[in-house]
């Protein structure tokens, strides 16, 4: 066996083991992480700097473009929050948890129109999968992106996709067992509007929010979001401001894992367990095991009562 065949059998194994099964669970929904980092993934086109190196030597500490799955062992059925670059990968992993040839993708989920989070749509069309009437739930300004400018526009034409449209504050019911409400939040919408999602199971509720410029621009109050729900998967894509030497960070703004971390530090410590953050760009500390500074950010975030998305985790609903 090759070394890299080799690499690809740890990376399969390591994802599955200790996965619960769905075997005998007829209501059980689950949410799997299928990515944890920003839109260009670990490591990142160009980069070969001192912490982007473990991830070309070494294929195991490559991480995904966030992602999320809900699969639903009732109805048989799959939905995926975000279309990534990493699709095919990401899909190959689900079907590790939830065999295709058992389970039917029910719908995409779109937060917005930047890069890491729907041009893996291209992967459905004429030139790859052929795919037929998947359904791609997208909010006014994303439905008419997609309709009105190829290749996206061909997906649709071709019913490799079908559009099915989910407006801000409408709780949509995706199967009897899972339910999901989109809500706008500030960022920068060049082409889309950008919403984060509440996902409802039987039991559980999940809050997604990777993309959020400052917590200060929107007009809701996250803290009481998080007390209303179990898990929370937010926005954690830089870890603090000094991160990308030479590029105007007011371009980028999204709130900075040490800020969030100030401002929720007086929240109970039960809500502060539910936070997850996700969406690590490739300079974040959070991805490697040091920083330059000598200091593991990771440590700094869990003794403060964070958590901090890993790929493969899975959660009950």
């Amino acid at each position: 066996m090759s070394k890299r065949a080799q690499i690809l059998l740890i990376l399969a194994c390591s994802f599955i083991i200790g996965l619960p099964s769905f075997a005998n669970e007829p209501n059980k929904v689950k949410l799997l992480v299928l990515g944890i980092a920003q839109d260009a993934g670990y490591p990142q086109l160009n980069c070969y700097l001192e912490h982007c190196l473990p991830g070309w030597k070494d294929a195991s500490k490559k991480r995904l473009a966030t992602s999320l799955a809900v699969i639903d062992e009732s109805s048989k059925k799959i939905f995926v929050l975000e279309a990534t670059p990493d699709i095919k990968e990401q899909f190959y992993r689900l079907n590790l948890v939830a065999p295709n040839d058992s389970y039917q993708l029910g719908g995409i989920l779109l937060t917005h129109a930047h890069i890491g989070h729907y041009t893996g749509l291209m992967h459905f069309g004429r030139e790859a999968a052929g795919t037929k009437n998947i359904p791609v739930f997208a909010m006014p300004r994303m439905a008419r992106f997609l309709k009105t400018n190829g290749p996206w526009s061909q997906l649709v034409k071709l019913k490799n996709i079908i559009i099915r449209p989910i407006t801000a504050n409408n709780t949509v019911k995706l199967t009897e067992n899972i339910k999901v409400t989109a809500f706008k939040v500030p960022h920068r919408d060049e082409y889309s509007e950008t919403v984060g999602y509440q996902i409802e199971g039987p039991h559980k509720k999940v809050l997604f929010i990777p993309d959020i410029d400052k917590w200060q621009k929107w007009d809701r109050d996250v803290g009481k979001l998080f007390h209303q729900v179990d898990y929370a998967f937010i926005d954690g894509t830089f870890f603090s401001g000094s991160e990308l030497p030479g590029r105007n960070m007011n371009e980028i703004p999204h709130p900075f894992v040490i800020e969030s971390m100030k401002r929720f530090q007086s929240l109970p410590q039960s809500d502060k367990n539910k936070v997850y953050f996700i969406h690590f760009n490739h300079s974040n500390p959070l991805l490697w095991q040091w920083d330059k500074a000598g200091v593991n950010a990771k440590e700094v975030v869990e003794k403060a009562g964070f958590h901090i998305a890993q790929e493969g985790l899975i959660l009950d609903l």
